[in-house]
């Protein structure tokens, strides 16, 4: 399982979520403790949003822990929001193209969990990709194929509405070939202006995503795991659950609750 955090809000120094915390991105990529694998050490990015509308993006192999240049980076770039990520590969290989976060357009998007079955999953969904999102497509990740395919759905015009049609075709998909159905997806994706989250799990292990108020005028950051001890600093987001972080605070609506018959219940976040 992978590691990430996302942030909106007032403008903050990226290191304050990647590098500084005692428990931050960089040292959950040698020693994280909500996940399957310890280590994500199959390369790392950062998309960020500065002045321009397509965001900027910084990816590779290395370890996170180990390139000094992403310090450097993340000590001078600020920014009102932004996209971290250190990889713990399940399917694809150590590649650029395959360390998320992924970018379209004005979008960026990454994501933690896996597809059961992807390997026989793989062709029927790129079939489901119009022609220049299949050009688009740069790696062989389930990850960024899912993005694309949400693209594809409408997500500049309706980021839940695609997503769940997304992972609905999955599971279609799935279904026709005769294999059970297995997702657990907690994925982040922004157009620049609003951050984006979703938690689900077609069966009862969605991989963990929390919330935190940051900074000043309301920014929050999310996160795979929180980065210090202070229990009551995060709140849990529920599987099955869509989050939306705008200039008007964090919000939380049912995702897919018809597929899993759980509706999210989520803890006050400030």
């Amino acid at each position: 399982m992978c590691r990430w955090a996302a942030y909106r809000g007032t403008p903050i120094y990226l290191e304050n979520l990647i590098a500084s915390p005692a428990h931050s991105l960089i040292e959950q990529s040698h020693c994280a403790t909500k996940a399957k694998t310890a280590t994500n050490g199959d390369g790392f990015g950062v998309a960020w949003y500065g002045e321009r509308p397509e965001p900027g993006l910084y990816r590779d192999i290395l370890p996170a822990w180990s390139d000094c240049n992403l310090k450097s980076l993340t000590h001078q770039i600020r920014a009102p929001l932004f996209l971290a990520h250190v990889r713990a590969s399940t399917d694809g290989a150590t590649t650029r193209d395959n360390c998320h976060p992924f970018v379209h357009g004005r979008w960026s998007f990454m994501h933690n969990g896996q597809i059961g079955g992807y390997r026989h999953l793989r062709r029927p969904l790129e079939h489901l990709l119009s022609d220049s999102l299949f050009l688009a497509r740069h790696g062989s990740t389930d990850s960024e194929l899912l993005f694309l395919l949400a693209v594809g759905f409408g997500l500049a015009e309706r980021p839940a509405d695609a997503m769940e049609r997304t992972l609905s075709a999955v599971i279609d998909v799935a279904d026709a070939a005769g294999i059970e159905p297995h997702i657990r997806f907690t994925a982040a994706f922004s157009d620049g202006e609003t951050l984006y989250a979703v938690r689900f799990a077609t069966d009862a292990f969605a991989p963990t995503l929390f919330a935190s108020p940051m900074g000043a005028a309301g920014g929050h950051c999310l996160v795979s795991e929180p980065f210090n001890d202070e229990a009551a600093c995060w709140a849990e987001i529920p599987a099955n659950a869509f989050v939306t972080i705008d200039s008007t605070g964090l919000s939380v609506l049912p995702f897919m609750a018809e597929a899993c018959g759980v509706a999210p219940r989520l803890a006050a976040v400030g």
